[in-house]
């Protein structure tokens, strides 16, 4: 069986989870770039009930918010419900808060805008292996995140025994599908170029991921992003301004070198 088959097949079977566990439609998780298209696309394509979300971090650029926005009033005209969900607080809001830049060890904006989402529902998210040594050893086809981190179940292989998600009488947390998890980058490209209606406008400008600009995690491509959105640099200098005011309101040290938000943004942006 091919990798689209079995994607699909495990489409099928969390979409039988969700309604037997939460008596609700499985959602898909949509980012709006090529890996939840790649979902959206087999879900469609499986023919079950499915809702769509998407996480808004105030941090995306432009041309993913407009294009996210025309994908849901399309899909809303084929009778698919679709949600956006607002933070309670905006990117440049959680930095001054939490008194300190995101990075890529300090990742509270993933927590709170992106990860805390969906509770007490199944979700279908575009996750794989393919992307790093980490997700390859953490995780799983199927699994059940449980507020306790030892009653955790995820499952790495379609063959294991899926009664355990099943059987569960009451999921306090969310149980999450990573249906292209198998993926390689190339093959997920490829089904991108070649069979998903929607694209994002960002890839024509050559871009290769998408994301929250300035993203930590997206090293290599951060003075891109910036180069290409300059009012999100001057946004990210004035909120660490705020953030070095907040410090010291509050007392804390801070880096002999960051005396401004520039200070602060050279040495962030340096890695």
């Amino acid at each position: 069986m091919d990798k689209e088959k079995i994607a699909i097949e495990r489409l099928k079977t969390a979409a039988e989870m969700s309604l037997a566990t939460y008596q609700k439609p499985l959602i898909i998780t949509y980012s709006g770039g090529k890996d939840s298209e790649v979902l959206l696309e087999l879900a469609k394509r499986s023919g079950i009930e499915f809702e769509v979300n998407h996480s808004h971090t105030t941090a995306d650029a432009p041309p993913t918010v407009y294009h996210i926005r025309k994908v849901f009033k399309d899909l809303e005209e084929q009778g698919i419900k679709c949600t956006i969900e607002y933070p309670r607080m905006s990117m440049w809001e959680l930095i001054v808060h939490k008194c300190i830049c995101p990075t890529r060890i300090i990742r509270f904006c993933c927590r709170e805008l992106k990860e805390n989402k969906c509770k007490h529902r199944m979700i279908a998210t575009g996750v794989r292996w393919d992307e790093s040594v980490k997700r390859k050893k953490t995780r799983g086809i199927y699994e059940d995140m449980h507020s306790n981190t030892e009653k955790k179940i995820i499952l790495m292989n379609d063959n294991d025994d899926k009664r355990r998600l099943f059987e569960r009488c009451q999921m306090q947390a969310k149980t999450i599908v990573n249906p292209i998890v198998d993926f390689t980058t190339d093959e997920i490209w490829k089904f991108y170029d070649n069979e998903c209606k929607y694209r994002n406008p960002l890839y024509d400008m050559g871009f290769k991921r998408v994301g929250c600009i300035g993203c930590p995690m997206a090293s290599k491509s951060r003075l891109m992003e910036f180069e290409a959105f300059p009012k999100y640099k001057e946004l990210y200098i004035r909120t660490f301004d705020k953030m070095l005011e907040h410090r010291k309101e509050k007392g804390l040290e801070t880096r002999l070198e960051w005396n401004s938000g520039q200070d602060v943004f050279d040495w962030w942006i340096n890695g």
